[in-house]
């Protein structure tokens, strides 16, 4: 196995047969589209170098330099990838992929946490047109908003136990009208 992604197309395989696909999300991710692999893992190499570890590589800048450059990284990467899904519903097409699994965690966050403590404040995720309704798409497909605990990702992105910020509280449930982007037997989300 080389990479993240045959070890997870590999357990996906092995999962998927011992579990309904309804339940387990790995099974719901196209994680081994033959003739694309080498481009979902282009993409999730990208989004983890820029996004994934570029709020990290901000948060815990030590010079002016080294948060400049990531927070640029951060931008410029969410820019890009409000653009491309214009046109398509997932990353790396009409299916939902390994990048789209391995961005949700930091567009989840984001808001909620890294635009204030890792001061990745040049805008708000919810401001985008296209990423915030792909969140709200991702989280409302079975399997992603059960491992959202949005208490945990405040108390621990703000080193504050006893205190709890409030905002911004954001409706991840509204209509995203994303399912539109894809074929119908290509989709996985709930009706929006």
């Amino acid at each position: 196995m080389d990479s993240l992604a045959s070890v997870l197309q590999f357990l996906a395989a092995f999962l998927d047969a011992l579990v309904d696909a309804d339940v387990l999300l790995l099974a719901e991710c196209s994680l081994d589209l033959e003739g694309h692999l080498v481009e979902i893992d282009r993409i999730t190499d990208s989004i983890y170098d820029s996004v994934n570890n570029g709020v990290y590589r901000a948060g815990f800048a030590e010079s002016q330099t080294a948060y400049d450059e990531a927070v640029t990284d951060v931008f410029d990467a969410l820019d890009h990838w409000d653009e491309v899904l214009a046109d398509q519903r997932y990353l790396a097409g009409d299916r939902l992929t390994l990048p789209d699994v391995r961005l949700f965690p930091t567009l989840i966050r984001f808001d909620e946490c890294y635009h204030t403590t890792f001061k990745c404040n040049r805008q708000y995720l919810h401001q985008y047109d296209n990423l915030w309704p792909y969140l709200r798409d991702l989280y409302q497909t079975p399997g992603f908003e059960e491992t959202v605990r949005m208490e945990h990702i405040k108390d621990d992105g703000y080193y504050q136990g006893e205190i709890t910020p409030i905002g911004p509280g954001l409706d991840y449930d509204q209509p995203h009208d994303r399912d539109q982007l894809s074929s119908p037997d290509e989709t996985t989300a709930r009706p929006s």
